[in-house]
């Protein structure tokens, strides 16, 4: 189901956005981030951290394949991008997906099987890039609602 169709012209407009998305999240999400390189993916998680409180810098995991945030839930950001389908039974990806924290996976359509729930995020574009979210399974029937009342739209 299409939760909402945002347009962020700039990356700070893709940080803010994901800093209302973390107010908004349930504990153990699981985001998936889909689009092409320079989509604007890390810069969203960027957004994110910053929502959950996180001050360190984030960056792109695409050689350590996951990075840890220490909050209140914690983030995992995994990057998917430099793996084949074998590789991530070697992964423990289920031991990031199976708890409290919020999974941030770029590249998803690397697993033979995504998460559920999930968030589904889509960024097309450069300039005035557009996001759009999806959600599969009810734990995220919340956050289009959060979006407008945050917006100040109401119901």
């Amino acid at each position: 189901m299409v939760l909402l169709e945002i347009t962020l012209p700039d990356p700070e407009a893709t940080r803010s956005f994901g800093e209302r998305l973390a107010a908004i999240l349930p504990p153990g999400a699981a985001i998936c981030l889909f689009g092409e390189m320079g989509a604007g993916k890390t810069t969203l998680v960027q957004g994110i951290a910053r929502g959950l409180g996180i001050r360190e810098p984030v960056a792109s995991p695409t050689f350590t394949l996951v990075h840890e945030y220490q909050s209140t839930p914690p983030l995992y950001h995994i990057d998917l991008y430099r793996l084949e389908e074998a590789e991530l039974d070697d992964l423990g990806l289920d031991e990031y997906l199976e708890n409290e924290g919020i999974a941030c996976i770029e590249w998803p359509d690397k697993m033979a099987v995504l998460p559920s729930p999930r968030l589904e995020i889509h960024l097309t574009g450069e300039d005035g890039r557009q996001a759009r979210l999806e959600a599969v399974g009810e734990a995220f029937e919340g956050v289009r609602k959060g979006f407008m009342k945050s917006a100040g739209s109401g119901d």
